[in-house]
Order: C-alpha cells, then sequence, then structure tokens
C-alpha cells in the first residue's frame, strides 16, 4: 500500500492509478478513499487518479495533533509536494471543499488547473449572517457528545442520512468500519473544526475553474448551498443530481463520473 511520509510521524496513505493529468480525490469528515471507489476505475483511463486518506482518517496516521481543516490543507500541499504533482485538480467532498479552500488560501493557484466541489456549504455553521449553515452550537455540542459516548450508534444512524435511498447492509457494513477507523479524539476534534471554518472570504478570489455537484435530496446539504457558490465563485458552474443526496458520486456514478470528466475535458 502505497504512503507519502509528510512529517515525521504523519504519513499519509492513497490510491494511486493510470496516467496523465493529475486528480486528487479528498474526502470528508470521518470519511477515507475507499468512498471513492468507483471513480478509480473510471478515471484512470485517462488521468492519473489519486484517492487520498487525510490525516487521522482511514489508512492513514492517526496522530494526536493537527486535526484542522487548515492543518489538512498543509498536509495537502506537502503530499502534492512530495509526488512532484504538476497542474492538478482537486475534487473535495463534503470537508474536502474546506481543505481545497483552504488550500487555495494558503498556497495559491499556480498548481492548480481546476477544482470540484461536492455538496458542502460554504460553512457549516449557522453564523448570524448565514443562516443556511449546518449546526448551530447546541447541535454541534450534541454531535461530539454523541459521538465520544457512542460512535457506533452515531454513525450507524447518519450514515443513511448521506443517501437518498436505502442502503443495502453491505454498503452500511463498510462505510461503518471506515468511519470508526478514527479515534473518538480525533473525530470529536475535527468535527468541531470544519464545522466552524468560514470559507465565505475565500470564495471570490478563487480563480480556478470550478464545478459545483449537488444532491437534490437536501437531508444534510440545501442545493441553495450550490446556488449560493455559483454566485460568489467567479468561475463555477453547478451540476443538480436528482436522484442523489449528499454522496452524487456513490448514488449516481455513471452520471457523476461523466459529468466530471466533460468538464475537465471542456477545459483543454
Amino acid at each position: 500500500m502505497p504512503y507519502a511520509a509528510i512529517e515525521e510521524d504523519v504519513q499519509l496513505y492513497y490510491e494511486d492509478e493510470g496516467e496523465g493529468d493529475v486528480i486528487i480525490f479528498i474526502h470528508g469528515v470521518w470519511m477515507s478513499s475507499r468512498f471513492f471507489k468507483y471513480q478509480i476505475p473510471y478515471f484512470q483511463s485517462n488521468y492519473r487518479t489519486i484517492a487520498l486518506d487525510l490525516r487521522g482518517h482511514g489508512c492513514s496516521s492517526h496522530p494526536d495533533d493537527g486535526h484542522t481543516v487548515a492543518t489538512y490543507a498543509q498536509d495537502l500541499h506537502a503530499f502534492i509536494r512530495t509526488l512532484n504533482l504538476e497542474n492538478v485538480t482537486l475534487a473535495g467532498w463534503s470537508m474536502g471543499a474546506f481543505v481545497i479552500w483552504e488550500y487555495l488560501h494558503q498556497f495559491g493557484e499556480d498548481n492548480v488547473a481546476a477544482t470540484v466541489i461536492v455538496d458542502e456549504l460554504a460553512s457549516d455553521f449557522k453564523w448570524d449572517d448565514f443562516e443556511m449553515g449546518a449546526f448551530d452550537l447546541p447541535s454541534l455540542t450534541s454531535m461530539m457528545r454523541a459521538i465520544q459516548t457512542d460512535q457506533n450508534g452515531f454513525l450507524t444512524s447518519f450514515i443513511p442520512l448521506m443517501f437518498k435511498y436505502e442502503l443495502e447492509d453491505e454498503d452500511l457494513d463498510w462505510m461503518l468500519k471506515e468511519t470508526t477507523a478514527l479515534p473518538e479524539s480525533i473525530a470529536s476534534a475535527i468535527l468541531f473544526d470544519q464545522s466552524v471554518v468560514d470559507c465565505r472570504p475565500y470564495l471570490p478570489d478563487i480563480k480556478a475553474p470550478t464545478l459545483l455537484c449537488f444532491g437534490r435530496d437536501e437531508k444534510l446539504i440545501p442545493v441553495a448551498a450550490g446556488e449560493y457558490l455559483l454566485e460568489h465563485i467567479p468561475h463555477a458552474q453547478l451540476e443538480i443530481f436528482e436522484e442523489s443526496c449528499h454522496c452524487p458520486f456513490i448514488e449516481e456514478t455513471e452520471k457523476f463520473n461523466t459529468v466530471v470528466d466533460s468538464f475537465l475535458h471542456s477545459l483543454k
């Protein structure tokens, strides 16, 4: 299994298939590279396709420190430099979008060809001037306590909310295995940080072509979140997936893959 050493005690696991222009898929909070298992076989035919486990997630190292979106963006930068990747497309799902926006804010866009943002708000928090946020302080506190006291039970209830249709038992099983790989301390730490990150100030400065992919079902993220991003990111386009919730790359795999592929071809 390939690992990239980015710090003395931090190694990031990644899947790496195919050749050509580089796409890096970045997962959401508590998730892992395995959630992109339907993208790697498709894109590896024409692209160098990388799916990365962030610090503390999946098969990557689980250090006690560094579980902030800002540090994850620094890890991504170190990963790209370690592998000598050039002109990359960054595809971020859920929290992965925050990692991308923080990366662009910290390191600029000189090495970024495009971005793909999947079903995320500009901020997950309900600020006084941002009512569409997913969490207020009581709901965030409740989630953090649930993770600390019954991580498996909480995720058993949470994971189905990411999908429009009922999950098969075997799918819920492997998703639970991936998401419970995080110690409760890491899971609650990164939940808090990613929930209070506010990327709204970053959006108008993004110059990279951006594809926004949002599921029509709004159990977690409203379509209005995609419309907000479309309005505030200069070179963005929005695609709505009618038969999906939070995971269009799983629920509408064929459409998602072809839409992203067409978007990338349009840039050449």
